[in-house]
């Protein structure tokens, strides 16, 4: 007899990328387990305030459609867990450490983007994030497995074999979401190219004897780059090649030998309470796919840590596979739909690694990385640079070639206030896919029906249209369709079956 396999899919790593993803699979109701190497999910570094990391727009928008944004906002936390920046002018964001405030952004260079709860720049401490997810993971059926890293698999035909720990699983599919040292990538057999490092980059918790000596905030010197926020959070970069990183433990003495080099003073280190070191280093898999085993995350491509959008990179991995694998597991994914993954996450992965490479250059100690960032503070200063990188480090401007003529096509749905007063991304919480029409026309809602389940039919006005009649959304939240006038009967259809499969004869 046949031994049926006892999970849909293995996830490996329970850090953000693999949490949601599990989540998003429990939600179209498959079977999850997640093994992760790791014995505690607690880490001190996750608690320090270089820990704290900006979620992007497509990350917030993520959240509001499933439910977790008032999770986070309520979390309880020493810095008041997720929360909205409160100074008296907010920072946006920042490139390199250039600063552009929120009142300088052009909002109307986003007509398809409407205010809602997804905001814009939601701050969160990486542990809380973890512990929401493995929360709502849990509550919702992933089994977690602490303690068993990945130690080798095998894959045929029809399943993977996992094993982990001493003990050996098996699934019909397994995905790598195990960092920027993927176990997985690297026993799959994925390619991984790209730019070596420039820097050692370090981030400590010290007590100095002399504080006064550092001035807060963050600065360029002829050594290097150094941030200091009191009473001793330090973070700094070394142009040494990355030859420190992973080579030696972290002392004291080095810590502040490098201190001293790169703030040019002569601080003194009286202790050293925690201490990580990262590099630039920024690689890129060659493919998200081999057989039964696929990539997100930090497993998919690694870059520096500048401007925190490695975090939102793996979770719109994880948003754009989760319903596609789940399709495929079902059987009722159209064909390609796993393929589409790759086509369109990893060119996302490789702007977002130049972008990161950008940083580093205007970060080295040169007299020409010092003019460039001279012209780079001028311009970020304007209303149309600081539109422009928010649009960068937010990607609030994120579209997939879906081909198509619509300009909404491929692009994250705006949240319309309903004539209910819900708005659009409540109506997405099932992980379906849903058509929006604002006319109530029944031709669009006979054509829904032939995709039973897989597409909700919602017939609503709305406060602001943005001229628009109707629109097809997929489960992650991109529109697949949309038109302005009459719909068109056989574009949706095909719109529809491109991403969802065969409909029902009608």
């Amino acid at each position: 007899m046949h031994n049926p396999i006892p999970h849909d899919v293995i996830i490996a790593g329970a850090g953000p990328v693999g949490l949601f993803l599990a989540c998003e699979l429990r939600l179209a109701g498959l079977s999850v387990l997640v093994l992760e190497q790791a014995p505690d999910p607690r880490s001190p570094l996750k608690r320090l305030p270089f820990g704290m990391r900006g979620l992007s727009v497509p990350t917030t928008e993520a959240f509001h459609r499933r439910d977790l944004l008032s999770e986070m906002a309520a979390a309880p936390s020493k810095d008041g867990g997720a929360h909205w920046a409160q100074q008296q002018r907010r920072p946006g964001g920042h490139f390199a450490g250039i600063q552009f405030y929120l009142d300088a952004v052009d909002m109307s260079k986003w007509p398809y983007r409407l205010p809602g709860p997804a905001g814009t720049n939601l701050l969160v401490e990486m542990e809380e994030l973890e512990t929401m997810l493995a929360d709502r993971a849990t509550a919702m059926g992933v089994g977690i497995r602490r303690g068993l890293g990945v130690e080798g698999f095998t894959q045929s035909g029809d399943d993977v074999t996992v094993r982990a720990g001493g003990e050996t699983f098996r699934a019909g599919w397994l995905v790598g979401c195990d960092g920027g040292r993927s176990t997985v990538r690297k026993l799959g057999g994925f390619g991984f190219t790209g730019t070596d490092a420039e820097f050692t980059g370090y981030t400590a918790e010290v007590e100095l004897a002399d504080p006064d000596k550092l001035s807060p905030g963050r600065h360029y010197t002829a050594g290097g780059m150094y941030t200091y926020a009191r009473p001793g959070t330090i973070a700094m970069v070394d142009f040494d090649n990355g030859a420190f990183h992973r080579s030696q433990p972290v002392t004291t003495e080095h810590v502040q030998a490098v201190l001293r080099r790169v703030s040019g003073t002569d601080v003194t280190l009286t202790a050293l309470k925690l201490a990580t070191t990262w590099t630039d280093r920024a690689y890129l898999a060659a493919t998200y796919r081999q057989g039964r085993v696929l990539l997100a995350g930090d497993a998919a491509h690694i870059h520096s840590p500048l401007g925190g959008q490695g975090l939102n990179l793996g979770l719109g991995d994880a948003m754009n596979l989760g319903w596609k694998l789940a399709a495929t597991i079902r059987g009722d994914a159209p064909a390609g739909l796993l393929d589409s993954y790759f086509e369109e996450r990893h060119p996302v992965a490789a702007q977002v690694l130049d972008w990161s490479r950008a940083q580093v250059a205007l970060m080295r100690p040169s007299p020409s990385s010092r003019a460039l960032e001279a012209i780079i503070r001028d311009l970020i200063g304007t209303r149309d640079g600081a539109t422009y990188f928010a649009g960068r480090v937010w990607s609030v401007g994120l579209r997939y070639d879906l081909g198509g003529g619509h300009g909404l096509v491929g692009r994250s749905a705006p949240d319309f206030e309903l004539s209910d007063r819900t708005r659009l991304g409540e109506r997405m919480r099932s992980g379906h896919g849903l058509l929006l029409d604002f006319n109530a026309s029944p031709a669009l809602q006979a054509l829904t029906t032939r995709w039973g389940g897989r597409i909700t039919y919602v017939a609503a006005d709305a406060r602001e249209r943005l001229g628009l009649n109707a629109l097809l959304v997929r489960p992650d939240g991109f529109v697949a369709w949309a038109a302005d006038g009459e719909p068109d009967l056989e574009e949706a259809t095909r719109a529809a079956s491109r991403w969802f499969g065969d409909a029902a004869t009608p």
